[in-house]
């Protein structure tokens, strides 16, 4: 029997097809990638699996290793340039865009599989490294707009994060002057002293 009573409860959101798909196609990757090397382990020997993920484990670490020693170095000068009260040259920044990308190519090289060898190896190709980086960019402010959308704070999310043409984040809000809204006491102090 039913009394119209609401339930206490809220309702479960329904889970993404992200949550929902991604176990899925990880155990498809696991099975493909174990499938791949025992048809090479048949068609050669299984000392040539061990080499070829021997070589991966060894060129994705040094892949790593250089990735991370060039953001250092670039975090470094950063700092130091900071600190020394000069502006930062936007030479320092296009260097350092790629090194995410890098270490995750690096990443994948070595974890044992030819797949995954695959697209760490593509990962390192600079054209690729763009195009993921634009599509990545672009995935993530259409996630912020959209949040901001669904945001009681309104559109907080999206006045954080303004653009110079050179490609400098500043924080901030835009005020515009409306016409015929002078105030007649002159110009206001600023807020912070």
């Amino acid at each position: 029997m039913t009394t119209g009573a609401q339930s206490p409860y809220p309702a479960r959101p329904r889970r993404s097809r992200l949550r929902t798909l991604l176990p899925l196609g990880v155990a498809a990757w696991l099975v493909l990638e174990i499938w791949l090397l025992t048809l090479v382990a048949g068609a050669s020997s299984g000392l040539v699996v061990f080499l070829i993920l021997l070589a991966g484990i060894v060129l994705g670490s040094y892949v790593i290793k250089r990735a991370g020693r060039r953001a250092f170095r670039n975090l470094t000068e950063t700092v130091q340039q900071q600190q020394g009260g000069g502006p930062v040259p936007s030479g320092a920044r296009t260097n350092s865009e790629g090194n995410g990308l890098t270490m995750l190519g690096g990443l994948l090289i070595v974890l044992p599989g030819l797949i995954s060898d695959a697209l760490g190896l593509l990962l390192l190709v600079p054209p690729v490294q763009k195009a993921v980086s634009r599509y990545a960019e672009r995935t993530f402010e259409r996630k912020l707009r959209e949040a901001a959308a669904q945001s009681p704070l309104g559109d907080a999310f999206t006045q954080a994060r303004m653009r110079h043409p050179d490609g400098k984040v500043v924080q901030g809000e835009v005020v515009r002057d409306e016409p015929g809204s002078g105030s007649p006491e002159g110009p206001r102090p600023p807020l912070t002293k």
